[in-house]
């Protein structure tokens, strides 16, 4: 046995998921690389002034330099005026991405940076990948079914003698062989439906894969129409990948009408698989995930994000899914250039970005064109995990609106520590230099600012709501079961002391 090594260990998705995390704290968010710049500057002016008014102050204001029973000095004032202005305060601000991506890893989501929460809390849109994404990904074949140039074809089944044994354990033993190693839904689930079954052998002498259309293999083991001798050529892939393979229109539209046509109607997934110019339709069966609905709701009524589905399967199958996930805006039979194209567009219109959320190689291309490209990562391939912003290593979605949640909460605490710091150094600074304040009280209110900010950041630790109304309700509950829980402990503390009769 040869094997030839086509990726090394930086390559693999483990590697990429250390690497991100190691991004994610290195990386620093607008506000943050704004305040180090600003510091810089704002600490040379704050030194500037300080001793601007312990030199000047005598002249301008007629302060002493030292200070006496009647007046502070000048230059107490602008030591006060140095403690009191010093940005310590703006520098602890940013604390809140820290803290809101440790929150984050605890649950099993992984971020880029800090910058990915201001993308997130500024998105206006989110689009969902169907399969593995919006369902389970676990497709189940329930059909195969000869539509085009078979012997015989009539409602579904062909002349015994068109394939061996038979077109449907033909068409299968192809499928499975050109599928063999593959991550894609649609080929694990090829591979499960022949597991167990009789098949004929079938080799695969040469192979292509064809990310977003299909696979194209040179088969032995199968005859071919007009030679015993020759290798087939067979093609797996959408149906519009098949049916351009016939350069003849009118074969094209024919092998397009014959899967409307399709005796087991449009609702499920399909993929075609064609042999020596002979066509074979699968059908596939895929569930939503479990809490889509809940998840689809809170992303529309809570969040307020216009949502939508980018799916490469027909509308038909599309569209059942999506009236099972209420989802409206719908767009199918997309390939991954047009899901690029979708996701550049949708953000140029909207404003204020697009979070797109997938897993697989198809869209690998809209999850790097998209403001925030959200992967689910158990699944997914390595091309999508280098690409993403986020990684939900649980495979759980429910975990895109708790991130988008989280974001939102943690830019509203970075701008409320900003407030904060600014605040605590205006009423420290200008009672300091203006004499009403001793330095030790100076210092303590200085100190006491830098505190709050801290403790004011650490509250993105905290389950994140959508409103102040939220905020509220919270609140009112946490206090609600305090109070229970005190009033069961002394009622059982009664219970117990009371002597019985």
């Amino acid at each position: 046995m040869i094997v030839k090594v086509t990726k090394s260990w930086e390559d693999s998705t483990l590697n990429r998921i250390v690497q991100l995390t190691e991004e994610g704290q290195l990386s620093k968010p607008k506000l943050q690389r704004w305040l180090d710049e600003f510091g810089e500057y704002y600490s040379r002016v704050v030194v500037a002034l300080s001793l601007a008014v312990a030199l000047l102050g005598p002249l301008l204001f007629k302060w002493p330099f030292f200070g006496n029973s009647v007046c502070r000095g000048s230059i107490y004032r602008g030591l006060g005026l140095m403690v009191a202005a010093s940005p310590c305060a703006l520098a602890v601000a940013p604390l809140a991405y820290a803290t809101a991506i440790s929150s984050l890893a605890s649950k099993g989501i992984l971020l880029k940076g800090g910058h990915v929460l201001d993308a997130l809390s500024a998105c206006q849109s989110i689009a969902f990948d169907k399969t593995g994404t919006l369902t389970t990904g676990k497709l189940t074949c329930k059909a195969i079914e000869p539509i085009h140039g078979h012997l015989g074809v009539t409602n579904g089944r062909s002349d015994p003698s068109c394939c061996t044994p038979n077109c449907e354990s033909e068409a299968l033993a192809v499928a499975a062989a050109m599928e063999k190693g593959t991550t894609h839904p649609i080929g694990r689930a090829v591979l499960d439906h022949s597991v167990g079954k009789e098949l004929p052998a079938v080799a695969v002498e040469s192979f292509e894969c064809l990310p977003g259309r299909g696979v194209v293999a040179t088969l032995s083991g199968v005859k071919a129409r007009n030679n015993e001798n020759e290798l087939s050529e067979a093609s797996i892939g959408s149906v519009d990948y098949i049916s351009s393979l016939y350069r003849s229109n009118g074969e094209s539209e024919q092998i397009k009408q014959a899967v409307k046509g399709s005796a087991y109607g449009p609702e499920f997934v399909q993929a075609a698989l064609s042999v020596d110019k002979k066509v074979t339709l699968f059908h596939f069966e895929d569930e939503p995930r479990s809490g889509v609905c809940e998840v689809i709701y809170t992303l529309r009524e809570k969040a307020k994000l216009r949502i939508m589905m980018l799916t490469g399967d027909h509308e038909s199958s599309a569209q059942r899914v999506a009236n099972a996930v209420c989802i409206d805006e719908v767009h199918f039979s997309l390939k991954p250039e047009d899901k690029l194209n979708k996701v550049k567009a949708v953000s140029r219109e909207g404003g204020g970005g697009l979070i797109m959320v997938g897993d697989g190689i198809n869209d690998a291309p809209a999850l790097a064109a998209a403001t925030v490209g959200m992967v689910l990562a158990q699944r997914a391939s390595a091309t999508a995990v280098a690409v993403a912003d986020v990684l939900l290593l649980q495979d759980n979605i429910c975990g895109v609106p708790f991130c988008i949640a989280k974001a939102r909460q943690t830019t509203s605490l970075v701008k409320q520590s900003v407030a904060l710091a600014l605040t605590c150094i205006v009423f420290a600074a200008l009672p300091s230099v203006l004499g009403f304040l001793p330095l030790w009280l100076t210092v303590l209110l200085h100190e006491g600012g830098t505190l709050l900010v801290c403790l004011n950041s650490i509250r993105a630790l905290n389950t994140p709501t959508w409103s102040w109304v939220d905020d509220i309700w919270q609140l009112f509950d946490r206090l609600r079961n305090y109070l229970s829980s005190k009033f069961n402990n002394s009622s059982s503390d009664h219970v117990t002391n009371t002597v019985p009769l």
